[in-house]
């Protein structure tokens, strides 16, 4: 189900030229409709977070599910009409809906893992993310046509087919998931899965909102980590917004054409899917559930390829340095996003610690990217310089809780 919600969310980024070039928007322009739609997310990770831990996951990730496939037609709809501020209007909305996703994922795989596997688990979940990314690289095929199964040509279609089509998968994927999914181990027949530890303790997943709400957000390394994130949200949208548009303008490569350009798009995917595992595995096995130290090491790797890129410009060492960021970048995000959150709030809480730690990674991005594109605006000389001051403060604030290991908020450990 999170896989099409990708689906839903990363459209844009393939489309962004073409609804540019189509209606005259400038660099800008478009930036204001990534941002929008990046602080309308942010926003609902926070109440949506909050809500799903009194409602369940499986509940939010269905109210999600019908909000981005909404939002998704209506985006291609517009296209008849060009309009920035509905663009901009649409896509916020999809943002807000689309927040309902994540927390609602994490809430109901807190209760399946303990704190020694969650790490493991966040890996699986950003290969979940980063297939969606796989399938989205297709996205350009859409634009230009293609022969199906070496039989059938299928035609160049508009842009809009990049709202559509995911919108599809992403309906099919929610019938599934209504169908399918149990919120805890106990509702699938399965009891007495983590007895011993606390964080399973009581079986029912719904927490008190008020409880929830001031225990998340008094633990102060909740907020550590959530201006972490929004540091990891800085990179990781302005390398996954702008390198399509950074391939085409800098390297001038034609997106349906060019080998290295659909071997990036390809390779993204795959080296942010091979970070996530590993980074997550390294943290259950290595550090005993502990995630601050492999992210701060991570961090500073990040910063020495993103300086690496810089000085690079031929297509294949640009194409591998954003291969490169994309495997520390994502690393990071399920390090910090679901594995910390789960630790952090365990199966009664754990929506809205996601919600607080994921809401800012997209304050943090939505900031960057209009930064970036005002400065994009201008030439593209100052782009990876742009990312690298980013990991820097990731990896100071990694360092200050790195000899922690719990991340609940101290008494309540002692307690527990």
């Amino acid at each position: 189900m999170y896989t099409s919600f990708y689906l839903c969310r990363y459209n844009l980024s393939i489309a962004n030229k073409a609804i540019s070039d189509e209606f005259g928007f400038s660099k800008s322009q478009m930036s204001t409709i990534i941002s929008s739609a990046l602080l309308a997310y942010a926003i609902g990770q926070i109440v949506n977070g909050l809500l799903t831990d009194r409602l369940g996951g499986k509940r939010a990730m269905l109210i999600g599910a019908i909000g981005t496939v909404t939002m998704n037609l209506l985006f291609g709809v517009a296209s008849f009409w060009g309009l920035l501020w509905l663009f901009v209007v649409i896509r916020s909305i999809d943002g807000y809906m689309q927040a309902f996703g994540a927390p609602g994922f994490i809430k109901v795989n807190a209760a399946w893992f303990g704190q020694t596997e969650r790490g493991t688990f966040a890996g699986i979940f950003g290969c979940m993310i980063n297939l969606s990314r796989v399938f989205i690289g297709f996205g350009p095929s859409l634009l230009a046509g293609f022969l199906f199964l070496g039989l059938w040509r299928v035609p160049a279609l508009h842009w809009r087919w990049l709202f559509w089509v995911p919108a599809g998968l992403a309906s099919l994927a929610a019938v599934i998931l209504a169908l399918v999914v149990k919120d805890t181990p106990e509702e699938a027949g399965f009891h007495g899965v983590h007895s011993g530890e606390a964080d399973h303790a009581d079986s029912d997943p719904r927490g008190e909102m008020i409880t929830v709400l001031t225990r998340i957000i008094s633990n102060p390394v909740v907020w550590i980590i959530a201006v972490a994130y929004a540091c990891t949200g800085a990179v990781r949208q302005s390398e996954d917004q702008w390198f399509p548009r950074y391939l085409q303008e800098v390297l001038h490569l034609d997106m349906n054409s060019s080998g290295i350009a659909s071997l990036t798009f390809f390779l993204i995917p795959v080296a942010a899917s091979a970070g996530s595992l590993l980074s997550g595995f390294i943290s259950d096995r290595y550090f005993e559930g502990r995630r601050a130290p492999v992210a701060m090491g991570i961090y500073l790797i990040q910063v020495v390829v993103i300086l690496a890129a810089a000085q690079v410009h031929s297509a294949g060492a640009v194409a591998a340095a954003f291969v490169a960021i994309s495997f520390t970048v994502n690393s990071t995000h399920s390090l910090l996003g679901p594995a910390a959150a789960m630790d952090i709030g365990g199966r009664k809480m754990a929506g809205f610690a996601s919600g607080v730690i994921d809401s800012f990674q997209y304050f943090g991005a939505a900031l960057a990217l209009k930064g970036l594109g005002w400065l994009l605006d201008r030439n593209w000389d100052y782009y990876f310089y742009f990312m690298a001051p980013f990991g820097i403060v990731g990896a100071v604030l990694m360092w200050s809780i790195a000899h922690r290991k719990s991340l609940k908020k101290e008494h309540s450990a002692r307690a527990a």
